[in-house]
């Protein structure tokens, strides 16, 4: 069983590398991809008749070489604007939607965004009534406060 392995030392390779590539799909910082780097010129050495000593050198160093090189280059290039993204419930201020639950003045109500329903509080004093378009002006948790959106009425069914 050592002999096969030791004979064919570059599936094993070539397979450690497609594994770090799929986990590094799972993980998305760039880190991961540099084993299967290495994992990929240790490949190529086999397949070049390497000995197992000089794959683990090579696997070593050009991990190394891309974490060093190729793992910052890919993070500035792909994620270049990471500071000005917003995610989760912050990406809703802004957003328009529409009241499918009147919002009182005093309590909550309903408004759906992009097909989802949130739990909704208004600054205003006035209730605003259902099929009222609104603006998330801002967030508490999961509640959003929001403002009617130049008083604008709609009878169809999504934004």
């Amino acid at each position: 069983m050592i002999d096969y392995f030791a004979l064919h030392m570059w599936q094993i390779w070539a397979i450690l590398s497609v594994v770090c590539l799929i986990l590094e799909l799972t993980a998305g910082d760039f880190f991961i991809i540099c084993f299967s780097i290495g994992a990929a010129f240790a490949c190529l050495t086999d397949a070049l008749g390497g000995g197992i000593i000089l794959q683990l050198i090579v696997f070593a160093v050009f991990t190394l070489a891309s974490l060093f090189f190729v793992r910052p280059f890919a993070v500035r290039f792909l994620h270049r604007n990471d500071s000005n993204r917003v995610s989760n419930a912050d990406a809703l201020l802004g957003r328009k939607g529409r009241v499918v639950e009147t919002v009182k003045a005093d309590s909550f109500g309903r408004v759906q965004i992009d097909g989802d329903i949130w739990k909704a509080v208004t600054n205003e004093t006035q209730d605003i009534p259902e099929g009222t378009n609104v603006r998330v002006i801002s967030r508490e948790s999961t509640i959003i406060t929001v403002g009617t959106d130049n008083g604008q009425r709609t009878t169809d069914n999504g934004l």
